[in-house]
């Protein structure tokens, strides 16, 4: 049988390997930019004011307010001072949180952004927009939203703790494992998914090994950007609609969920994916049981592994598993209530999932 697929690149620019401060202004004069705002946590106050300096005459100001999950609320006065400053555009500079207000920005004034990245979760290659309000995470897809230039220096992210590199790196595999078997997946980004999630697996724990190898920080952006860029060309699934739920619902932070939650969702799905778990078996060395292998490297790593660690109580279980089995998403398992609910057990708990698995 042919194959048929449909498959559109993404309008943007990258540059990888080079020292973002030096090439912030050539990626302004690219766009045609000249009063920026710089976007950044509060925790990162220090890097923002090192791009503010680089950024000369063009740096507006520095918003340091950015917090996962994007509350609506802070998004709104964001948008508001950015608006009032009569800024032409936006650079993002840290994790998930700051480029997600950069897209919240983005979104709703239509001003075009710079993403520069310093964590591996991949949010920079994507047009996928979240907020949350009420409890309750909102996502979309937009591509106003689509950051125009993407500098990755593998430099900055040398002090990212090794426990922050890890979650943020399952955080990217997570991306590509679903691509792996989304109903709208193609070769092309079947090929980037296996890549990605060899990259990683394989730069994550070199970190751990040796958090200042520059060869294993840049090893970790380069599957980032890969895995990145399958989130922003395919459907998400069943373990995305379950991170959002917990990450909106019970604020859970956003990358240790995404680690803790994938060898579950996965191995709930591995009997109906052959091909993908034929290429995960490649990009993780020869393994007949993925979701299995991701477990292990996880607690190997140091990474949590239970919900109930990252401060879920058992009596969430039910309520979440009712309101991600009220949404609406593509999986290729059909997921039941009772799925759910047990799927999300095994992860509060936490425990091997596999110990009577005949699989190898």
């Amino acid at each position: 049988m042919t194959q048929q697929f449909t498959y559109q690149a993404l309008p943007m620019r990258v540059r990888f390997g080079v020292r973002a401060f030096d090439v912030i202004t050539e990626e302004l004069e690219h766009l045609g930019l000249k009063k920026v705002v710089v976007l950044c946590s509060p925790g990162r106050k220090e890097l923002g004011q090192l791009l503010a300096d680089a950024l000369g005459a063009s740096h507006l100001t520095t918003i340091p307010k950015a917090v996962m999950h994007v509350p609506q609320e802070l998004a709104e006065d964001v948008i508001a001072e950015v608006e009032n400053l009569g800024a032409d555009g936006c650079v993002s500079i840290g994790g998930g949180s700051a480029i997600g207000l950069g897209k919240a920005v983005a979104l709703e004034l239509g001003l075009p952004t710079i993403a520069i990245p310093t964590t591996y979760a991949g949010s920079e290659m994507t047009t996928v927009w979240g907020s949350t309000a009420a409890g309750k995470k909102q996502t979309g897809r937009n591509e106003k939203v689509l950051p125009k230039s993407v500098i990755y220096d593998p430099s900055l992210s040398t002090g990212l703790p090794v426990d922050t590199s890890v979650t943020s790196g399952f955080n990217a595999i997570a991306h590509a494992v679903e691509a792996l078997y989304a109903p709208d997946r193609s070769p092309i980004v079947s090929l980037m998914a296996e890549e990605g999630v060899r990259a990683l697996t394989t730069a994550l724990p070199a970190i751990s090994a040796n958090p200042e190898s520059l060869q294993a920080r840049s090893d970790a952006l380069y599957g980032a950007w890969l895995c990145g860029a399958c989130l922003g060309s395919t459907t998400m699934s069943l373990h995305h609609k379950i991170c959002h739920a917990l990450g909106g619902t019970l604020n859970l932070p956003h990358a240790e969920t995404h680690t803790v939650m994938l060898p579950h969702v996965l191995a709930f799905n591995q009997p109906v994916i052959p091909t993908a778990v034929g290429a995960l078996s490649r990009a993780l060395g020869g393994t007949k049981n993925p979701a299995k292998r991701l477990w292990e490297l996880a607690t190997k790593l140091g990474a949590p592994v239970s919900l109930a660690s990252l401060g879920m109580s058992y009596a969430d279980i039910p309520r979440i598993a009712r309101q991600v089995h009220e949404e609406s998403y593509g999986n290729p398992r059909e997921a039941s209530l009772d799925d759910i609910t047990r799927i999300l057990f095994t992860a509060w708990t936490g425990e091997d999932i596999f110990p009577r698995s005949n699989m190898r």
